[in-house]
């Protein structure tokens, strides 16, 4: 693969590059480029995961020294799991389990904990150099990353730590290309700033899209932070478990918004447009002779065409999405059913702890 090949790998189905310049300009080096994604270890993935397991397969693709943060205690500063850390940690061995059932395994990427750079005196000096270089209003704004609003009531201290720790995170690794979801624009931006202001190398940065919930509704507005309509695992009805079963799947998306005709705001246009396409690059339509036969559509553009000429009717396509997502989590369900002491049950039956 050659150095366009490779930018062009690292950067398919994103919606944003900062910038386009510097991501080109790392893949001129001979070093790897150093590239990076945090998770929160929270809950069960639903299949809006499939997204950044693409996009980190294709930065391993693309020849970059990948490293997968597991942010415990972020997840304990944000209240997730009851703030109870075995639960947290035993939630990020599931996700390790996961991302390794779909090509992400230890011998292709490098996992690491927030708990390991907490350890260090220097990580804290890192913090508070964030933090005296922040004020407390753009320390607010930028709140939204832990999926919270600025102005949300009884908002602790320890809250407030929370976007400095994450821009800590990315010097301290240290980090080259930060890659993230949308949401997690405005934790790249602020440590794109901060570089600035002390001169140290300035993370270049990828951005994928959100998923929709299979609900619809609500917004889903970047610019502000608003991201009430997200699948999100908090609400199990607005997405689909990344291990769930063919029925689930398939009764998941029977019930899902879908407006025909529409692509804006339409879940399940957008699970073809950010999952199928990118990991089959095809997608078939089952339907039946009486009805035309088979479609088979080999990107995305010809897809829309038809989609939003009438040509597909809206069952079709929520059976070809469920088709299409039987494939893709086969894998996270057969690894699971080997490894049950790293299933979602390792921290969802757990009795919740006190937070510390």
């Amino acid at each position: 693969m050659d150095r366009e090949e490779r930018i062009a790998r690292a950067t398919r189905d994103t919606v944003e590059q900062l910038t386009a310049e510097e991501i080109a300009a790392l893949f001129a080096r001979t070093e790897p480029p150093k590239a990076y994604i945090g998770f929160e270890p929270s809950g069960q993935l639903t299949v809006a995961h499939l997204i950044p397991a693409r996009k980190m397969l294709d930065l391993i693709e693309a020849g970059c020294d990948l490293t997968v943060f597991l942010a415990d205690w972020h997840a304990w500063i944000n209240e997730k799991l009851g703030s109870d850390r075995e639960r947290i940690r035993a939630s990020g061995r599931y996700m390790q389990a996961v991302f390794t059932a779909l090509g992400i395994d230890p011998a292709r990427a490098r996992y690491r904990w927030a708990s390991d750079l907490v350890a260090a005196p220097e990580y804290w000096v890192r913090v508070v150099r964030v933090a005296k270089a922040t004020s407390v209003a753009r320390t607010r704004r930028a709140m939204t990353i832990l999926g919270r609003g600025e102005e949300e009531e009884n908002l602790d201290t320890a809250k407030l730590l929370y976007p400095s720790m994450q821009v800590a995170d990315i010097f301290e690794l240290p980090v080259d290309l930060a890659y993230g979801g949308l949401d997690q624009r405005r934790a790249h931006v602020l440590a794109r700033e901060i570089a600035h202001h002390y001169g140290w190398p300035v993370p270049s940065a990828l951005h994928t899209p959100l998923l929709s919930s299979l609900k619809g509704g609500g917004r889903m507005d970047l610019s502000s932070g608003a991201i009430e309509r997200k699948m999100s695992k908090s609400d199990p009805t607005s997405g689909i478990p990344i291990s769930a079963d063919a029925e689930t799947i398939r009764q998941r998306l029977k019930d899902a918004f879908c407006p025909a005709r529409t692509v804006e705001g339409n879940p399940v246009v957008e699970i073809v447009r950010y999952v199928v396409f990118p990991w089959e690059h095809r997608l078939r339509i089952p339907r039946s002779e009486r009805f035309g036969g088979p479609l088979e559509f080999e990107g995305y553009p010809a897809f829309e065409a038809a989609w939003t000429a009438g040509e597909i009717h809206p069952q079709d396509l929520k059976a070809a999405a469920a088709e299409a997502l039987d494939r893709l989590v086969a894998p996270v369900r057969t690894y699971l059913a080997a490894h049950p002491e790293v299933g979602p049950q390792s921290f969802l039956s757990a009795a919740p702890g006190s937070p510390e």
